[in-house]
């Protein structure tokens, strides 16, 4: 086998291919030389030049001028394979592209998160150009779908702020609030400025308002609406920002409910300070009641002893009430007036503890009355002691009651005992058992009284356990024993009298 020539005269070579990519190899080997045109016409003359100077030329071994061959010989096909992978793309590379593309694109100077018109120029994504060789479907697969849901969130996120700051500036320019505030309360309404945001872009549906931006259509949203001056209004009343932001998440873009409820508690003479208490305890359907309903239930209370100077008072502290329908009144005051209470008795227990009548479920207060009546009370005892002591309506039968007879129970005190205490005293069944009079029970077992001797005290003088231990009950105790010490010192110091 004949061996290669480990150098190749360039004569030599361009006397076995002579074609354009021998003139081009020919060239190359002479670049450094002068230049010359590569046309077939002047290669004799190339040859010549070269030849009659001399130059020191580039050689190949066979392996490179084989490759320099192929390479030469099939330039489209290495270009294709090249284009090919370049059009290999992952979905990850392609959602960075994309977001890349969106984030560099050219846009108008304007509002961040505004709408503009997108010009027909500007409709070819240079993404395109990167998918080309992709079809429809394959574009419309299940990562695109997420892309493209992922990105529309973003959009409303950036809506959202958007209109969260055309919402700050109104309060700010119109109603002259504070920036503190304004982020404050803008900061508690996220679901009534999704409500703006939607209502601002339904808009664009209407002729007279396509050609609006959407900033100036959330400007007219909230000019429509009338928020900010009911802001105004609400904090003039004594009504702290987290209940106002309340108060309009609860009238569901219905914000002018939330003057006109307003109104009419004041009429009733609910004071400023418990106006903003009293909506957001009420329930949500407050707002949505009729006027007409709310007079009714007023109207009936009054009629049932219950006087309109006191109305505004019973619906601050229990405003339920103004949530119950006109069937759940009527049977919550039959409830008391079926136990021999009077409309006298009735009013003045309402006024004494408003909760009485709205707070607790029906069930819960039957439970309460059935477990005072096993104490031998009648129904119309249990009446006359509600009537007295209202506030046994709010005393847990588990957590205060139970444990009390219990401990009563340890000190040798009967049912009828217990009977003729709640009878004297009910207060003794509302006050805390640990608290209050366990201490009391102690100091008395310190200073030697046997328990069935407190038990016998405590049924004789049950206001003895209201007292308070250290401003009255052992100050009294301390003196008495100082005084008897007293005579007794001052007896046996005494000599006897003689006859």
């Amino acid at each position: 086998m004949l061996s290669c020539p480990r150098h190749h005269h360039p004569l030599h070579f361009h006397h076995h291919h002579r074609n354009r990519n021998s003139t081009t190899i020919l060239q190359l080997s002479s670049s450094h030389h002068h230049h010359h045109d590569q046309t077939p016409q002047n290669h004799a003359t190339t040859t010549t030049i070269t030849t009659s100077d001399k130059p020191i030329l580039r050689t190949h071994n066979s392996k490179s001028t084989s490759l320099l061959i192929h390479h030469l010989k099939s330039p489209n096909q290495t270009q294709n394979k090249i284009e090919t992978s370049q059009d290999v793309i992952t979905p990850e590379e392609r959602v960075k592209l994309q977001e890349l593309t969106l984030v560099t694109k050219k846009r108008i100077p304007r509002f961040p998160g505004s709408v503009f018109q997108t010009k027909a120029e500007s409709l070819d994504s240079p993404l395109q150009t990167l998918f080309r060789n992709q079809s429809e479907d394959e574009y419309n697969s299940e990562n695109d779908d997420d892309f493209d849901e992922e990105m529309v969130v973003k959009a409303i996120e950036i809506r959202r702020k958007v209109t969260a700051e055309i919402f700050k500036q109104a309060m700010r320019k119109k109603g002259k609030f504070g920036i503190t505030y304004s982020t404050n309360l803008v900061n508690r309404l996220d679901d009534f400025v999704d409500f703006v945001m939607i209502k601002a872009a339904a808009m664009k549906r209407m002729d007279e308002f396509k050609f609006l931006s959407f900033n100036d259509r959330a400007r007219r949203v909230i000019e429509e609406l009338n928020v900010v001056s009911l802001i105004r209004w609400l904090k003039h009343n004594a009504v702290s920002y987290p209940r106002i932001a309340k108060l309009i998440y609860m009238s569901r873009g219905n914000v002018e409910s939330i003057r006109r409820v307003t109104e009419w508690l004041k009429s009733i003479h609910v004071k400023g300070e418990f106006l903003g208490s009293v909506l957001t305890k009420a329930g949500e359907n407050i707002l949505e009641r009729p006027i007409e309903e709310l007079d009714e239930i007023v109207w009936y209370l009054e009629s049932n002893g219950v006087r309109m100077d006191w109305m505004g008072y019973v619906m601050s502290r229990c405003p339920q009430l103004l949530c119950c329908g006109m069937e759940e009144v009527k049977t919550r005051v039959g409830f008391f007036l079926d136990m021999g209470m009077n409309e006298k008795d009735f009013g003045t227990m309402v006024f004494d503890y408003p909760r009485v009548l709205g707070y607790f479920t029906l069930e819960e207060m039957n439970q309460k009355v059935n477990y005072l009546k096993e104490f031998g009370l009648s129904n119309e005892d249990v009446g006359r002691l509600l009537a007295f002591k209202p506030q046994l309506m709010g005393c847990s039968i588990e957590e205060r009651w139970k444990p009390l007879v219990k401990y009563l129970y340890y000190l040798g005190i009967s049912r009828d005992g217990m009977k003729r205490m709640l009878v004297i005293k009910p207060m003794v069944f509302c006050v805390d058992l640990e608290l209050t009079i366990v201490p009391k029970v102690r100091f008395f077992q310190d200073i030697g009284i046997r328990d069935d001797a407190i038990g016998n005290m405590l049924v004789k003088f049950p206001p003895l356990l209201t007292y308070s231990l250290y401003k009255k009950i052992r100050p009294v105790v301390c003196s008495i024993s100082y005084h008897i010490l007293r005579e007794v010192y001052h007896y046996l110091r005494t000599p006897p009298f003689s006859p």
